[in-house]
């Protein structure tokens, strides 16, 4: 499997199974070990989502992200250049898994971790690939309380067939596999401590990404 350097610039993309990309992200990496690969991100990272997402966040017209999901069954779209705001993100992917675990921080520390469910990942020459079931899990920064997110765009996004019965039944078996590290405090939530106390060091230049315009100051679509 490729591995990369600590410091070193990736591309998370989610790629629909046409083969159409859906968004890229750039990312740093942190760590990038047999367990996991370890990235993050700060306010100003470069990303390019698809138009109608970019609008719902823009206008904060929820209409328009459900459209999106409409526009995403055709395989038809256009992606947009905007930069990533408000929070820094730490995230933790391992490459068999059907899920991300990701910390989201403020000024005033970790806000909350968020689980994403989406695909194994796909080592790139510049990155990995995965895909965003759309299902996510938000997690009290102490562990101590969740909820789970967005199950009504799950419920569409499996009725349009974005999402099949093969990857619901590995999504099922993703949440109890996530809820199970909870309880046991395994994977980055075994170190809960220093993940909390992380914070993107401002030396560090925000992530570009490659062979790109510098992007409009459009604000990126929030985690999930």
């Amino acid at each position: 499997m490729r591995t990369f350097e600590a410091g070193q610039t990736v591309v998370r993309r989610e790629v629909y199974r046409s083969g159409r990309v859906w968004n890229e992200h750039a990312l740093r990496v942190v760590a990038d070990t047999g367990e996991a690969l370890v990235a993050a991100c700060a306010p100003g990272a470069e990303t390019r989502w698809p138009a109608l997402y970019v609008k719902a966040r823009d206008d904060g017209d929820q209409s328009a992200r459900t459209k999106a999901f409409d526009v995403m069954a055709t395989g038809v779209w256009e992606l947009v250049a905007a930069v990533w705001q408000e929070t820094e993100l730490l995230l933790w992917k391992p490459p068999e898994t059907w899920f991300s675990i990701n910390a989201f921080y403020t000024a005033d520390g970790l806000r909350n971790w968020y689980v994403n469910f989406e695909h194994p990942t796909r080592r790139t020459s510049s990155g990995f690939d995965t895909f965003d079931l759309t299902l996510d899990l938000v997690v009290a920064p102490d562990l101590t309380g969740w909820h789970w997110k967005d199950e009504d765009e799950y419920a569409q996004v499996r009725r349009l067939g974005i999402v099949t019965d093969a990857e619901h039944h590995a999504v099922d078996a993703a949440r109890e596999q996530v809820l199970a590290m909870i309880a046991e405090r395994s994977g980055p939530f075994a170190d809960a401590a220093s993940w909390s106390s992380w914070r993107w060091d401002p030396d560090w230049p925000a992530p570009r990404l490659p062979h790109t315009a510098p992007a409009v100051p459009r604000v990126a679509p929030a985690g999930g």
